[in-house]
């Protein structure tokens, strides 16, 4: 990428800012390095490993990196034979030997992070290497004794001499007949030998050397006789210390220097799995995603922010900072302007394309929805800003030719060039034509383009163009303040008479202003702002119509859980009342088995105790068989009317049809409301409506026919009641074309079904009679064949 467009899009800025999540040395110097991918399927993979490292980073924390040291400089010493490192150096090789162990280990845990834990198994930790440091190097940097037996044996002797030296010395200062010859009677050190505080004025009473004296001149650091052998020889040990000491940092800078490759592949991986924690942080923070990435040239950022807008002075992200925007460049779109007022977003809606779409090309995540779309262009230009400079002589409106004339010379089929206020600096007139021959020169070569102006000739070519298209910022014209939205396929008005009457200027100097305007130019400000009212209140309608439809979708989704679960509950009291119905069975029959056996086989004749038998097995055989269907069920219903029942399956239940709309209908159920498809629902045969409520327009003797029901309820009648009822029933019935009746008789005394039963054995039309099943009623209902005329 152009280092001048990195630059105008603050691509650096995300990288520092990006660096502050980073936890070691090589993950900042990997960020500064990093710079948009060549290749898109880098990219591509950057982003997974991203969005697995959000993952593990909000289910395990963040990964042991915090270890991990930078030993580029100290490997580079390594290269000349016989050189060494100091032991400091050599403790950060172990920190970063362990960093790799834990990072191998973490990983290793995390199966759904494939991409990350492969590289994570690249890691070598070292072994023989990292046992040998741990063993020879301390936590703060010192040699250990264990580093050689050498060594400890001189440090073990080192001891001991100047414990002796120090006990010499001490029985010197506490020495009877040396009183006042000491300044303190204290053991010190000077030029790694012990002496003693000696008395300027005493100085001939101990025989020694003298290695220094105080600031005032009153106090003589000697070295008595006495010791001079042993400090002699405490020289000596220490001069073999370090000779050992020495030796062993050459072995053990042998041993890293055996290791190197292994030590730059370690830093590495361990620096690219840093960055991708310091992206997966950053993503965490401002809600950033990895996009699709699309296949063909387009841009689709939906609820896009600008990073940089989310930081504050303190430092930290705050989503809710920046205002999100749609950004968008379709792929049948060659060339988007945007236009609007002044202070309404424009240019931050440019950066935040060019910067965004740099970011995806980088592997780093966005702040934007996640169903958004990016083209990962190969090239992105832009000319955004003041270009004028003093010491090249060049305007403004000369730096920006300059900069135009390098992205024509540049630009590519498929590339993003991104311009700021196109046309300005110059004579209104002169710079649009030259802004659209430069559009114009863009298009040919197949670059893909955005801009910002305020010039109507450039509003103009969009409005004439095929794939070209007009985005204006949103302008609230209450409150008169920008809300940094886009609205597309309209042009945005400057707002210059509305933002110099906000920022206080004399409304007698805008009027005047006003009629320095044509009429053709005030009359197209007046249509451009009805157009910009219109699409807000279309805007505002299309969000109560999204709202309304996810209202309805939930609703519906409630009213099926609603009828699911009455089914389930019906279900679940239907097999309770057949269990039961079987315990009873099997309990009767227990308790008559009984009887039978106490009353011995002369208590009631065989024929009487099979029939007993029999009928038990009846009403076992009874509760065995399968429910019935419905009668009158199976019709799809057609010409469905308000007031018209109808069987619901699902529910085993009827409704009253309260609305018809297309193909639902609105139902009444025991009081509630419900609304299903015709398809879901079953109309009687024949048709049957609510009593009381007759179709509109229908004669009296159709309402009749349509309002006739197919049962009889003759429970509490007397028989010379009873069948003049069954009677009419039956004749009702005929002039109808009914087949199957049910009359309802109860049980009682079973007088009243006997002569029910009587009366249809001898009606000549009936072709059979039967009691129902046990789920219908049983014995409490006959159910009546009449024959086919």
């Amino acid at each position: 990428m152009n280092e001048a467009t990195l630059r105008v899009l603050e691509f650096d800025k995300i990288l520092a800012l990006l660096a502050g999540f980073t936890v070691t040395g090589p993950g900042h110097a990997e960020l500064r390095q990093l710079q948009p991918l060549a290749q898109p399927e880098e990219a591509a993979e950057a982003l997974a490993e991203v969005t697995e490292m959000t993952g593990l980073l909000e289910r395990d924390g963040r990964p042991p990196l915090g270890g991990c040291r930078d030993l580029t400089e100290s490997l580079r010493q390594l290269h000349s034979e016989g050189a060494w490192l100091p032991s400091e150096d050599l403790l950060d090789v172990l920190s970063s030997l362990e960093a790799a162990a834990d990072c191998r280990r973490y990983f290793a845990a995390a199966p759904d992070a494939i991409r990350l834990a492969t590289w994570a198994a690249g890691l070598s930790p070292c072994a023989a290497l990292a046992r040998e440091l741990r063993d020879s190097i301390g936590p703060r940097g010192d040699i250990l004794d264990s580093a050689s037996f050498e060594l400890g044996e001189l440090r073990y002797g080192i001891q001991r001499l100047r414990a002796r030296i120090r006990r010499a010395l001490e029985d010197l200062l506490h020495k009877d007949g040396l009183d006042g010859v000491f300044q303190d009677r204290i053991v010190t050190e000077r030029n790694g030998r012990y002496v003693v505080p000696v008395r300027a004025d005493a100085k001939g009473r101990i025989k020694g050397l003298v290695h220094d004296e105080s600031a005032s001149g009153q106090t003589l650091f000697v070295e008595p006789n006495s010791v001079l052998a042993w400090n002699n020889e405490l020289q000596s040990l220490q001069r073999e210390e370090q000779r050992e000491q020495e030796r062993i940092l050459r072995r053990l800078s042998a041993s890293v220097r055996d290791q190197r490759d292994a030590l730059r592949h370690n830093q590495r991986v361990l620096a690219r799995l840093d960055v991708r924690a310091a992206s997966g942080h950053f993503a965490r923070m401002t809600g950033a995603v990895a996009p699709q990435l699309a296949a063909a040239p387009e841009i689709t950022l939906l609820g896009a922010r600008h990073p940089l807008l989310m930081c504050r002075a303190d430092g930290g992200l705050h989503a809710e900072d920046a205002q999100p925007v749609d950004l968008c460049l379709e792929a049948a779109d060659q060339l988007l302007v945007i236009s609007g007022p002044n202070t309404g977003g424009k240019s931050v809606a440019l950066k935040t394309f060019g910067l965004l779409v740099l970011m995806v090309r980088a592997g780093l995540p966005v702040p934007c929805r996640p169903d958004s779309r990016v083209f990962l262009f190969p090239q992105v230009h832009a000319d955004i800003g003041d270009e004028q400079s003093i010491e090249q002589h060049l305007s403004t409106f000369s730096g920006h030719l300059t900069r135009l004339r390098e992205i024509l010379q540049q630009a590519g089929p498929d590339a993003l060039v991104l311009l700021d206020e196109l046309g300005t600096g110059t004579d209104p007139a002169e710079g649009g034509a030259l802004a659209m021959a430069l559009l114009d020169r863009l298009r040919a070569i197949g670059a893909r383009t955005v801009v910002t102006t305020h010039l109507n000739l450039i509003k103009g070519y969009a409005c004439l163009r095929t794939g070209v298209r007009n985005a204006a910022v949103e302008f609230d014209p209450v409150t008169l303040a920008p809300t940094y939205r886009l609205h597309y396929g309209i042009p945005g008005a400057s707002q210059a008479f509305a933002i110099a009457r906000r920022l206080g200027l004399p409304e007698d100097l805008l009027a005047d202003a006003e009629q320095y305007l044509g009429e053709g130019e005030r009359a197209g400000l007046e249509i451009m702002e009805r157009i910009n009212a219109q699409q807000a209140a279309l805007e505002r309608e299309l969000d109560d119509a999204r709202r309304l439809r996810q209202e309805a979708a939930q609703e519906r989704d409630r009213r099926k859980k609603l009828l699911a679960e009455l089914e389930s509950q019906r279900q679940a009291l239907l097999e309770k009342s057949r269990r039961r119905g079987e315990q009873l069975v099997r309990e009767t029959e227990r308790q008559l088995k009984e009887l039978l056996a106490q009353g011995g086989q002369s208590a009631a004749p065989l024929p009487e105790q099979a029939r007993l038998a029999g009928a038990v097995r009846e009403v076992r055989d009874a509760l065995q068989q399968p429910e019935a269907p419905p009668r009158g069920a199976g019709r799809t219903p057609r010409g469905v009317r308000t007031g018209e029942l109808l069987r619901i399956p699902a529910l085993r239940a009827e409704g009253e049809v309260v609305r018809v709309q297309d193909k639902e209908v609105e139902l009444s159920v025991a009081g509630k409301k419900l609304r299903l498809p015709l398809a879901d629902l079953e109309q009687f045969a024949p048709r049957r409506f609510v009593s009381g409520k007759p179709r509109p327009g229908a004669v009296r003797s159709q309402v009749t026919r349509e309002t006739f029901s197919s049962r009889l309820v003759l429970v509490g009648r007397r028989v010379d009641e009873a069948l003049p009822l069954l009677e009419r029933f039956l004749d009702d019935a005929l002039l109808h074309n009914l087949l199957e009746l049910e009359v309802v008789h109860g049980s009682g005394e079973g007088v009243l079904r006997r002569a029910v039963r009587e009366y249809l054995a001898g009606h000549r039309e009936v072709a059979g009679f039967h009691a129902g099943a046990v789920s219908q009623g049983g014995d409490n209902i006959t159910l009546v064949q009449l024959r086919r005329t």
